[in-house]
Formats: C-alpha cells, structure tokens, sequence
C-alpha cells in the first residue's frame, strides 16, 4: 500500500500548484485575497454545469448534510463540493492510523508524500463521482426518463474534475501565504454561515408550504404556527434558534478551557512553568470525520437509487436514515429507534475518529514527552526520562481524547435533536475554524507590527 501511495505522489507533480509568492503579501492584501477566494467558491455554487438544468434539492434528506458541510450545490460547478479532497484525506488518514500505510506524519517527507497523494486521490474521486452521476443521467431524469444523450453527460466529466482542482488551488494559494487560513475550513464556515443567515431572515417560500423559509419573516407576517416547534426537518423554529445560540456560547467556553501541567526547565535556572492541553484536546477534526462520513453516505446513497434501484439502495438508504440524526422535536418524538441508534453511532464514530486524530496529529503521549525531552523541560520530581513524562502525559491525555471526544459527539446530536440551525456538526465546525482564525488573525497581526519577532520565528 505504501507503494500505491508513492505513485500517487509521484503523478501529483504534474498537477499544476499554486507557488508561495517571492514576497509574503501584506497583511491587508492577504485578508482581500482570502476574500475574494470565499467569493469565487459561493460563485462556483450558483453557476450551472455547462448542459444541466439546475433543480432544487431541498426536499432531498440523504443530501442534506451533504450540502451544508461539504459544501455542494446540486447541478453546478459546486456539485461535489470540497468532498473529494476531504474524503481522500479521511481515507488515507484511517489506512495510516491503521497501520495499513506506514507514514510519519510528522516527518516533512511523509507530509509531502501524504499531501500528494491526496491531491490526485481527489481527482480521482472526483472523476469517479462525476462519472456516476453521468451514467445515471441524475441532472437529467424526469420522471424516470433520461432526457440527455451520453456526449451531454459525459460533457459534465471534465467541468466537474476541473472545478476539484480548482477548489484545492485555493486551498493552496491561501496556505502557501496569498491569504490566510484553510480555503476547505472557510467554506464550511462560510457555509455554515450562510445556512444560519437563510434560516432566520430569508423571505423565500419553501416549495408546497408556502411560508417563508426564515423565522423572521414568517413571525413578521404574523404567521405563528409551528414557530415554536415545527413539524417540518426543513422549517425553522424558535427551539431551534435558542439552541443555535446556546450551543455556539458553549462551544466557545469549551474550546477555549485548558488542563495545565506543571513542568520545569533546568536549562533555563529552574525556571518553572505550565503546559496548557486543550480542554477538548481533539478540536473539531472527530466530529468533521464523523460529517463527512455521513455525508458521504448519504451521496452514495442517492447515487445507488438513481443508478441501480433495489435491495443495495435500500440497505444504503436505511443505514443512512438510522445513522443521521432527527433534527427537531418533532423529528425525535417520530421515531425513538432512530434516536437512539444515531446518537450511539455519531459518539463511537467520534471517539474513534478522535483517538485516531490524536495519533496522526503527534498529540499522543509519546510525541508530546519527546517534544517535552527536545524542548528541556520535565515533569517536577521526575528526573529526565522519556517512559516516565510519557507515562504522566498519557493519564492527561487519554482522558481528554475520551472526554472531548464524547462531548463533541454528544454536543452535535443534542444540536440535531433540537434543531439548531445549520447542523449541530455544522455549528461545531463553524465554532472551532471562527476561533481559530481569530487567533490566526491575532497572530498574524503581530508579526505584522513587529518585524523583528518574525525573522526570530523564521517566518
């Protein structure tokens, strides 16, 4: 397997990338750039496929996490979204964290070989989905009949393909220092984002209700019903909305806890000093891992119905339907089957997911105790011993990828039970990228003012 991988390395070096600039723009030119490219992607998302009439696809339930966190609009450029870049990175994730591949993601080599792989995994995944959705003519089905030729939709092939390698270019451009951040994490706040903003204020009527899509102008207009708790997935209400604001205030104090440990430097005079853990030490990557997954399987289960109806479709159709969570009360007091089987398969996906991540990530006991060693410091009363920093870290650690684990898992399905707006998982992933590019800013503000700290960073 780690063969597979290096050719997918070696065959990335004839995609084009984006270069780092000779010179690292300024901090305000590198904030439009990072603009202008959230821009360009809500663009690709209203653009039609070249030969494809546009439907609404609101009413699909297997799509729709799918479109809030992956980022896809149905029959555009945006059709795929960021999912085969994301899906690829999970697939290789989960061989490395299983042993299947041998990489040392701490190592620049095997970054540049992972991150290589990845990018023509995700051509690769591209062309396949594209290829799928030709062959099932699902642009072009009404009423059963397919109403385009094959030269029409293979035609969708390439659009679909170039739009991946164009989003990863973004990717690229942003993190190779024209703008800022992750250009993937952007969009799904971005999207995110966007899904909030609709939910509240859009005038819209949804199609065969009726009513306002937002809450805003559905109570404008003095229309009560259903607003506190509302019988449709699809329609917000008032318990929804508190419980977007709620969950946001707690994510934020979460996120933002620390577990110290107290350590000392020799090196530098007994100076003494703490290591601070995050308090939900594995950040949102479990719960946007357990995201994808869904999402993913929610895709491949509308592509299963439109190429080969039967009992394949139907399994994909149930275990997607018995592992997405309700969202809503009324949803919930539906089918408490479902809540159970959901809610029990969102939070072991999460701690797997999460002990994975603190694996591959180098936040495991034995990468934190060498960078402890590298660094100079020990634990008070331990002398310098690798095995015994790590046997201390590890009783820190695994607790916290246990607990924080759970709390994401759990925070994101309570969300989805109370209908908070934009996905429980949605919200947790908007949070955690809306702080961390906070800090980014907070950060790159700094070494914007004093020059003389950037050369001591090597930056």
């Amino acid at each position: 397997m780690t063969g597979i991988l290096e050719a997918l390395a070696a065959a990335a070096k004839y995609i084009p990338v984006v270069e780092k600039p000779a010179r690292r723009p300024s901090l305000p030119t590198r904030l439009f750039i990072t603009f202008l490219v959230v821009v360009l992607y809500f663009i690709m998302t209203v653009v039609p496929l070249y030969g494809v009439v546009v439907r609404p696809q609101q009413g699909n339930p297997s799509l729709a996490l799918a479109q809030i966190i992956l980022g896809i609009s149905f029959g555009t450029l945006a059709t795929l979204g960021i999912g085969p870049i994301v899906t690829a990175g999970l697939v290789l994730e989960v061989l490395i964290g299983t042993g299947v591949i041998k990489l040392d993601l701490t190592k620049p080599e095997d970054q540049k070989i992972f991150m290589g792989a990845q990018k023509t995994l995700s051509l690769i995944f591209a062309t396949l989905e594209a290829l799928a959705y030709a062959a099932g003519c699902a642009f072009w089905n009404v009423g059963g009949t397919c109403t385009a030729g094959l030269a029409t939709r293979l035609l969708i092939v390439p659009q679909l393909v170039f739009a991946t390698l164009l989003i990863i270019w973004f990717d690229e451009m942003l993190q190779r220092g024209w703008g800022i951040g992750s250009a993937l994490s952007l969009f799904i706040l971005a999207g995110v984002s966007k899904r909030i903003v609709l939910l509240i204020f859009s005038p819209n009527e949804l199609p065969g209700l009726r009513v306002p899509l937002g809450l805003i102008p559905r109570l404008w207009m003095g229309d009560l019903k259903d607003t506190i708790i509302s019988p449709y997935p699809t329609l917000p209400d008032l318990v929804g909305l508190i419980a977007t604001f709620v969950l946001i205030v707690v994510l934020t104090y979460l996120q933002l806890m620390r577990v110290e440990i107290p350590v000392t430097g020799p090196r530098l005079r007994g100076i003494r000093t703490r290591i601070p853990l995050n308090f939900i030490y594995v950040t949102n990557i479990p719960i946007l891992l357990v995201a994808i997954l869904v999402a993913d399987l929610g895709i491949l289960t509308n592509i299963a119905k439109t190429l080969a109806p039967g009992p394949v479709a139907q399994f994909l159709d149930a275990l997607q339907h018995y592992i997405s969570t309700p969202r809503g009360l009324a949803q919930v007091a539906k089918d408490p089957v479902r809540d159970v089987t959901s809610a029990v398969a969102w939070i072991l996906l999460s701690i797997l997911f999460g002990k994975l991540w603190v694996d591959l990530a180098g936040l495991s006991p034995d990468k934190q105790a060498e960078n402890l060693i590298k660094s100079g410091f020990e634990v008070p009363g331990l002398r310098r011993n690798k095995k015994i920093l790590e046997a201390l870290l590890a009783k820190y650690i695994y607790p916290l990828t246990l607990l924080s684990s759970i709390i994401v898992g759990a925070l994101a399905v309570v969300a989805d039970f109370f209908g908070a707006y934009g996905t429980g998982s949605g919200l947790l992933l908007a949070t955690g990228i809306a702080i961390n590019f906070y800090q980014l800013l907070i950060y790159e503000r700094t070494l914007e003012m004093y020059p003389l700290l950037r050369r001591l960073l090597g930056e």
